[in-house]
């Protein structure tokens, strides 16, 4: 770190002197930066008087980034502030100022710093002033020290800036706020009139600066907020002229905070969640148009996660919580789905129908590294272009569905470094004949007409088989021993339910204390597993009397002592933890006395699992 803090102050020194006098005819007169920290999100909300000092007009104003602060912009917005300090806060509004990215610059500029325009509404003369406020917001700015932690350790963050506005024109007067989550501040930067309040730091006010003055500041505080940084997310927008807009978003989610070293426990963690697990988090809410209906969340394993919906007429909100607590460097992928009313999104223009739709993640607390967003059309769509408040990359795809022809036209854009503030409404343009979609009902029909006249053909063809051949006894047999196997299959899967229900009584233990509701469940599963054993032989005499089950029988007979073998370790490590409580002892003895039979406990799940898919799919 302090290798970095010494490149950041050579750069600084040596563009103040070289390039002090590159612009003379504007000046700052005064700049007021605010830099939010209380998030992974990085937000610097810069206020900035501009004045002529020169005889020319001027037009724009220039942005100076360092190179290596501007590879992680990823919004950056002005809008005139005629009100004064706080004023103007809505960046998205029509009356936002053009900012460019100047490839080119007019002067000859120092190396390593990335420059933007700002189109001024009317060029400025001699002696006029213009006030704008200045909104950048970076993404992994923020860097966690140290870079990994336990699961009882505080998550720290590195914050580097400079303490100057980094700028083509001289300032003659500047201040800097830094607002920080918390009034827990392991170090910072002190320079000349810097002063703390609580969680704020403040530096300034400095005078009379010249041009591309900078001094570099290192702010190293706590942060417990959930670093959700999307890797990439796939938003799919499907539309359908018979009144629905379906809308299916795939998340490949990880934390990008502190990575967690050592082991992770989970009794500690379900003891004391906001000590043993500070740095997780455990839920994000997603922020759902108003009339969203038939709303799914899953993850790769299935819809069986935990997830509430609630809402009214102005919002529709789905919280939604993983299967375990994110730490620092752990992945989950899961899928949101909801439909939505056509007649809110989709408009006619000149000719033209439009789909008017948000182009970010309903998941304001993520950060999204690469966004896909597909708008699926409807097939006959033609003349097709889209408008975007910001540059994506455009293509175009095809996808084929159920009664499709030459499959649906589908616009695919993508922009990377996605924040919040992305999330703006876009248009996608297209024609439509209304007459094409009589060809999907016209296709139902058709097919509903040759389904009956095979129904009919079927029911007057004679294709009975005589109920005294061998092949009609052999088949007669074997659906015995499919039967005899299927109910084998439920007798094991009710097995395996009450192995659940005594895990779960462990966990009500570690949670409640309650010895005696622990051994009461127990004695109710000792019960049922033994009438369940009873059930099995019947069913298990069958199926080796049948010569017809021959294939089968080996593994049914493999699948009955693999899952005998797990009721007895399942006990066995019942009966220890009981023990365990009983005798007092503390978290870690009891993982380190239970190790042997949660190893074997797993490898037996596995093979009963493995068993039951094949013998379901014989």
């Amino acid at each position: 770190m302090g290798y970095r803090r010494l490149d950041l102050l050579v750069f600084g020194l040596s563009v103040s002197i070289l390039w002090g006098t590159v612009f003379s005819d504007l000046i700052l007169s005064k700049v007021d930066r605010r830099v939010d920290l209380r998030s992974q999100i990085v937000r610097i909300t810069s206020t900035l008087k501009v004045e002529n000092d020169g005889t020319n007009v001027v037009s724009e104003v220039l942005l100076a980034f360092p190179d290596d602060q501007a590879k992680h912009l990823a919004y950056l917005a002005a809008t005139p502030n005629e009100g004064g300090k706080g004023k103007a806060k809505d960046f998205k509004t029509s009356s936002s100022l053009p900012v460019e990215l100047v490839v080119h610059p007019k002067h000859d500029m120092p190396p390593a710093l990335t420059f933007y325009s700002v189109s001024l509404p009317k060029g400025l003369a001699k002696g006029d002033t213009f006030t704008f406020e200045l909104l950048a917001v970076f993404t992994h700015a923020l860097q966690p020290f140290p870079e990994k932690i336990s699961q009882a350790e505080i998550q720290l963050l590195v914050f580097q800036d400079s303490a100057y506005f980094l700028s083509p024109y001289a300032v003659r007067a500047q201040s800097l706020t830094v607002k920080l989550p918390d009034a827990r501040i392991e170090s910072y930067t002190r320079l000349d009139n810097t002063k703390i309040h609580g969680s704020e730091i403040k530096y300034g006010s400095y005078e009379n600066l010249p041009p591309f003055s900078y001094s570099p500041i290192v702010v190293h505080f706590e942060n417990k907020q959930p670093f959700a940084v999307a890797q990439e997310l796939v938003r799919e927008i499907e539309i359908s002229h018979w009144g629905n807009v379906q809308v299916t978003e795939h998340y490949n989610l990880n934390h990008g905070g502190a990575q967690i070293k050592g082991e992770f426990s989970r009794l500690d963690y379900q003891a004391r969640p906001h000590v043993r697990g500070a740095s997780a988090f455990r839920h994000l809410v997603a922020k759902l148009p108003p009339r969203a209906r038939s709303v799914y969340y899953r993850d790769e394993i299935g819809n069986i996660s935990t997830s509430h919906l609630w809402g009214d007429s102005r919002k529709t909100e789905l919280e939604i919580e993983p299967r375990y607590p994110l730490f620092g460097g752990w992945r989950t992928s899961f899928t949101i789905g909801y439909g939505l009313p056509l007649q809110d999104f989709l408009f006619q223009s000149k000719g033209k129908r439009f789909l008017n739709f948000t182009f970010g993640s309903p998941i304001n607390d993520v950060v999204i590294d690469t966004l896909i967003v597909k708008v699926v059309l409807p097939e006959g769509s033609g003349d097709v272009s889209v408008s975007t408040p910001f540059p994506v990359k455009q293509s175009q795809e095809t996808k084929v569905s159920h009664l499709d022809i030459v499959g649906r036209p589908v616009v695919v854009l993508e922009k990377t470094n996605v924040v919040p503030e992305h999330n703006q409404y876009f248009q996608v343009y297209y024609k439509f004949n209304s007459l094409a979609m009589l060809r999907e009902p016209f296709m139902l029909i058709s097919g509903f007409f040759f389904l009956f006249v095979a129904g009919i053909v079927y029911m007057h063809a004679d294709m009975s088989i005589s109920k005294s051949s061998a092949s009609y006894l052999a088949k007669l047999q074997w659906d015995e021993v499919q039967a005899a196997v299927q109910q084998v299959e439920n007798i094991i899967s009710r097995c395996l339910t009450i192995h659940d229900k005594l895990e779960a009584s462990l966990r009500d233990l570690s949670r409640t204390g309650d010895i005696q509701a622990s051994k009461a469940a127990r004695k109710a599963a000792d019960g049922s597993l033994k009438e369940l054993t009873k059930e099995l032989k019947p069913l298990l005499a069958f199926l080796q009397s049948s010569q017809q089950a021959s294939q089968i029988l080996p593994k049914v007979e493999d699948l009955i002592v693999k899952e005998k073998d797990l009721q007895e370790r399942l006990l066995a490590k019942h009966s220890t933890v009981v023990d365990c409580y009983e005798k007092k002892y503390g978290g870690k003895e009891i993982e380190n006395r239970i190790a042997q039979h949660q190893q074997k406990i797993n490898a037996l799940t596995q093979e009963v699992d493995d068993l039951l898919d094949f013998i379901a799919e014989t």
